[in-house]
C-alpha cells in the first residue's frame, strides 16, 4: 500500500500564495498519476490538479491559470503551487495517487491511495 504524506498547508490572505507537497512512500504503477482533491465543509469534493508520469497535467476549471502542479525527477513527490489564492479556495486538500492518466484522475470518485489532508485557509 502506497502511503502519501502532505505538507505545506496554512493560512494566507487573499492574493497570496502557498505550495503544497506530497511524497509517496514508493513509486509504482499506483502512483502513475498523482494529484490533489479538495473539500470544503458542506461542499462536494472537487478535483484540483493532477500530473502523470508522462508529464501530462490536468486542472479543475476553478484553478486554471492560478495553480501549477509539478513532479520531481524521482516521480515520488508532487507539488502544487497555488497563486492568487481566494477565500473560495479554503478547503482541506488531499493528495491522491492512481494508475489512471491525469485526464481521468480528476473524475475519479475513489483513488488507489489517499493522504491525510492538509488545511488551506484564505482570508479576505
Amino acid at each position: 500500500q502506497v502511503q502519501l504524506v502532505e505538507s505545506g498547508g496554512g493560512s494566507v490572505q487573499a492574493g497570496g500564495s502557498l505550495r503544497l507537497s506530497c511524497t509517496a512512500s514508493t513509486r509504482s504503477h499506483n502512483t502513475h498519476s498523482m494529484g490533489w482533491f479538495r473539500q470544503a465543509p458542506g461542499k462536494e469534493r472537487e478535483g484540483v490538479a493532477a500530473i502523470d508520469d508522462d508529464g501530462s497535467t490536468s486542472y479543475g476549471d476553478s484553478v486554471k491559470g492560478r495553480f501549477t502542479i509539478s513532479k520531481d525527477n524521482a516521480k515520488t513527490t508532487v507539488y502544487l503551487q497555488m497563486d492568487n489564492l481566494q477565500p473560495e479556495d479554503t478547503a482541506m486538500y488531499y493528495c491522491a495517487g492512481d494508475p489512471v492518466s491525469s485526464r481521468a484522475f480528476l473524475k475519479l470518485r475513489r483513488t488507489h491511495s489517499w493522504g491525510q489532508g492538509t488545511q488551506v485557509t484564505v482570508s479576505s
